[in-house]
């Protein structure tokens, strides 16, 4: 496993050999005998490249997983042998926000074996309390957050934002919803846990003109959502969002007339551990650049 992933990263022999510290010719045997155990080629291979076949490319996507799981478990036991392992506790508020945090940990957990991070969800109806009473050390939410205990770091994501409505719902009849719509609908937000300055840039309670936003708070997202399934109301969510919740009775509209969703680490001003910085550190590097 680890010489066809090696090699399937570096589609170079010498190098993968090189890299893994055999004896010259190991890792050609090796593929050889993986080749003939599957019946196919994994490889193309021709005196200037080496390039992954289909067959190839499908096993390193199902390997690539479960290898790096069992290099974690590796670290993990490894690093019980030498002693007690320090924990990092990580927060996300969302499953956008948890596949970057998850990707930031496997990262991290490459380079600092000795140390077990811990993920956890923080619900929309308490986004700062976990934060405060220490559950966790480090979270990766939606911005804004302005709170003097609470440091900020850069967003890491910046997403659309999208109007969720029910399928039959006016709105979706319209060539384009703006925030003057909104007065002819029930916005649902999230109970009062989040900031009011959070509560207004997500979920305004004026239109432009000064008529009024009819507001329903839910207790957590997926009470939002079935709201919305329901036709009880509208709510917004983030583009990539409907990755993880799309469903057939809710349509996601584009809504260009609110900021976009951002997503920022944040931690205790007075709980910036090395640890903390170096897992910063981590989740920064990892974040996508943007667009020229």
């Amino acid at each position: 496993m680890e010489a066809f992933l090696t090699l399937a990263e570096e589609l170079h022999f010498r190098r993968t050999t090189e890299r893994l510290g055999l004896a010259q010719g190991r890792v050609s045997q090796t593929i050889r005998r993986l080749e003939r155990r599957i019946g196919a080629p994994l490889f193309e291979r021709t005196s200037r490249k080496v390039a992954l076949t289909p067959v190839g490319e499908q096993l390193r996507d199902d390997l690539l997983p479960a290898y790096r799981q069992i290099q974690r478990a590796v670290a993990r036991a490894t690093a019980a042998a030498r002693g007690a392992r320090e924990a990092l506790r990580v927060g996300y508020s969302s499953p956008m926000a948890a596949d970057f945090v998850l990707g930031a940990a496997d990262r991290f957990a490459a380079h600092r074996p000795d140390v077990e991070v811990r993920i956890q969800e923080i619900q929309l109806s308490d986004p700062l309390g976990p934060i405060r009473s220490g559950q966790v050390h480090l979270q990766v939410t939606e911005l804004p957050v302005v709170e003097d205990d609470l440091a900020v770091g850069p967003a890491l994501i910046a997403e659309d934002r999208r109007l969720l409505a029910h399928h039959e719902h006016p709105f979706t009849r319209c060539p384009a919803v703006t925030l003057e719509d909104l007065a002819a609908a029930t916005l649902i937000t999230f109970t009062a846990a989040t900031p009011p300055y959070w509560q207004e840039y997500h979920f305004p309670r004026r239109t432009p003109s000064g008529l009024p936003v009819p507001h329903f708070a839910a207790r957590h997202w997926q009470e939002a959502l079935a709201m919305v399934g329901a036709g009880k109301g509208v709510t917004f969510a983030s583009a990539r969002a409907e990755q993880y919740h799309g469903r057939p009775d809710i349509v996601w509209l584009p809504f260009p007339h609110l900021p976009r969703i951002e997503y920022a680490p944040i931690w205790p001003r007075a709980g910036s551990s090395s640890l903390v910085r170096a897992f910063l550190r981590t989740l920064v590097e990892g974040a996508p650049r943007p667009a020229a």
